[in-house]
């Protein structure tokens, strides 16, 4: 499997004060990210949506894209990579906006909440 990852959503799953510090909720995500995908071995895709930023330390395998152009910027880039993609099947979309993950399933893809996959990672984290 795949993992294409709805950045913004999976950070704002919980009330932690991300707001005010938008960059480093960015940071954290990543470096759990990548800690999954080290773990389980799969590639992992997080989008987030506005400019890209400088996130500090190496990605490693996590592959961090940013989609500028306002607002759901990125549910249309995460869409357009699901009907894009040769085996949608084999993706599996994180996020819990609900016309992004009727849009994906449409694509063939499987949707996976940005809930309960934060509490996945939270339990990698120890």
């Amino acid at each position: 499997m795949r993992w294409l990852v709805d950045g913004m959503n999976v950070i704002g799953s919980r009330p932690t004060g991300w707001w005010h510090d938008r960059t480093g909720a960015m940071r954290e995500l990543v470096a759990q990210l990548r800690e999954f995908a080290e773990t389980t071995g799969e590639p992992l895709t997080v989008v987030f949506d506005g400019r890209p930023r400088e996130l500090g330390e190496d990605p490693g395998e996590v592959e961090v894209a940013f989609a500028p152009g306002g607002r759901d910027a990125a549910d249309h880039e995460i869409a357009r990579r699901v009907e894009a993609d040769e085996q949608p099947e084999e993706i599996r979309v994180v996020t819990s906006d609900g016309a992004l993950a009727e849009r994906v399933r449409a694509a063939g893809a499987e949707v996976v909440g940005a809930g309960g996959f934060r509490s996945r990672l939270d339990d990698l984290g120890g």
